[in-house]
């Protein structure tokens, strides 16, 4: 059952392919479900310091909420995103918002390429040659904040079809 709100629908009932937008909303869903739980480690809070430390956007959070602190929030935050995608599914408003806390999470984490040292690789000739890790980890978000471009792009007034 789907309830649409007015100017938005649920991606999946936009004019475009429905299967892929279907398959691009679990997919993030997944990926946020399981970082965002990682969040509650000390293994991946520690993993994600250096990034935090080094990123202009979140240095802040590690100042005040310490190390692990800052990992449950972004957790949080994480796991807020995938209830919102998932809700998306059946509730219209719910596909947007998703869609866009996700865009928000890609961009701030692409900008981790350039504030993060490591990522441009100097043996290889520097930019841009990217390492492995940092530069390699991070490339994959510009595919997931892609994804995340589509659904909101779906489920926008703008992009609503005649068969909603």
């Amino acid at each position: 059952m789907s309830h649409d709100t007015p100017g938005f629908s649920v991606a999946e009932h936009s004019s475009a392919n429905a299967s892929n937008l279907a398959l691009l909303r679990w997919a993030l869903v997944i990926v946020f479900l399981w970082f965002g739980a990682m969040k509650f480690t000390s293994y991946e809070a520690n993993g994600i310091a250096p990034f935090i430390a080094h990123s202009p956007i979140l240095a802040w959070l590690h100042t005040i909420f310490g190390i692990q602190g800052a990992s449950y929030i972004i957790g949080l935050l994480e796991l807020g995103t995938a209830a919102a995608l998932a809700i998306g599914a059946f509730v219209a408003i719910f596909s947007a918002v998703g869609a866009a806390m996700s865009i928000a999470t890609y961009l701030v984490t692409i900008t981790f390429m350039l504030s993060t040292p490591g990522v441009f690789e100097p043996t290889a000739g520097g930019f841009p040659a990217i390492s492995a890790l940092p530069g390699q980890f991070l490339l994959k978000d510009v595919v997931l904040l892609a994804a995340s471009l589509v659904l909101l792009a779906a489920s926008l007034p703008s992009r609503r079809g005649a068969s909603t």
